[in-house]
């Protein structure tokens, strides 16, 4: 089977794919195309299928750059020389020609950006906890000690799970009441005193108030499609052991 690989209009002219999990090697619990170095998937098949994404992006394997990502605010700036052992980070940023930028996620938001001007691109892993403490902010403030100007920046969130499929308790809505009254807009009443989160809502509401020139949602959910793509969530629901890492990337 062959990689299914989903873009944004709005990152046209830049080299980049929201990946899905058709078209891997890995099996079982992982069938597809598994690139979570952190998975208990055999190394040899999240090695092929990374080298897949990075042939599919016309990179050499080591030059698909992904990180330790700790659901932070951190960014790493990623030179000619890329690296070895994968920095603790939830963003990365580069003006270097021919590295590709990957976030691995399974429910959390992956964002590419790219000021095609500038010739800057950037990448964001952002899960709730991630997207409250900043992370797609200090992104694109790297980007901008890059070169990159703010509005030229287009930025393009890939699949995550929608709102239909994110149950929260009501604990979780008072995280977000700490920073901002007006965030209980990303809430829907659920069943039971349960609500349901608008995670792509919310990252889009911080790219935009961030000041990005232009910000979009791919529109896929990755609970939904089991076929499509990995999910922690579902995972989860299903009691299996493990989950597969879907990986995003972008590359000038």
């Amino acid at each position: 089977m062959t990689l299914e690989i989903l873009t944004s209009p709005l990152l046209d002219g830049v080299r980049h794919g929201f990946f899905t999990r058709r078209g891997g090697a890995s099996s079982g619990i992982y069938e597809g195309l598994n690139c979570g170095p952190g998975s208990k998937d055999q190394r040899e098949a999240v090695a092929m299928n990374r080298a897949r994404v990075a042939a599919a992006l016309d990179v050499a394997p080591d030059r698909l750059l992904s990180l330790y990502q700790v659901h932070s605010d951190v960014v790493a700036v990623a030179g000619p020389e890329g690296w070895d052992e994968r920095p603790r980070a939830d963003g990365v940023v580069t003006s270097v020609p021919g590295l590709a930028l990957g976030i691995l996620t399974a429910d959390c938001a992956p964002v590419l950006l790219a000021d095609r001007e500038a010739g800057v691109v950037g990448a964001a892993h952002a899960g709730w906890r991630g997207a409250v403490d900043g992370v797609i902010e200090a992104t694109i403030g790297a980007m901008e000690r890059l070169g990159a100007r703010r509005a030229a920046i287009a930025a393009a969130v890939g699949p995550t799970i929608s709102q239909a499929a994110y149950e929260v308790g009501p604990e979780f809505l008072d995280r977000f009441r700490e920073e901002e009254a007006e965030l209980e807009r990303f809430f829907a009443p659920g069943a039971g005193d349960r609500l349901r989160f608008d995670l792509p809502g919310f990252v889009l509401h911080r790219l935009r108030d961030a000041g990005v020139g232009a910000a979009e949602w791919v529109g896929r959910c990755t609970y939904s499609e089991p076929l499509r793509f990995f999910s922690y969530r579902r995972t989860t629901h299903a009691g299996e052991p493990d989950y597969g890492r879907l990986i995003s990337a972008i590359r000038l």
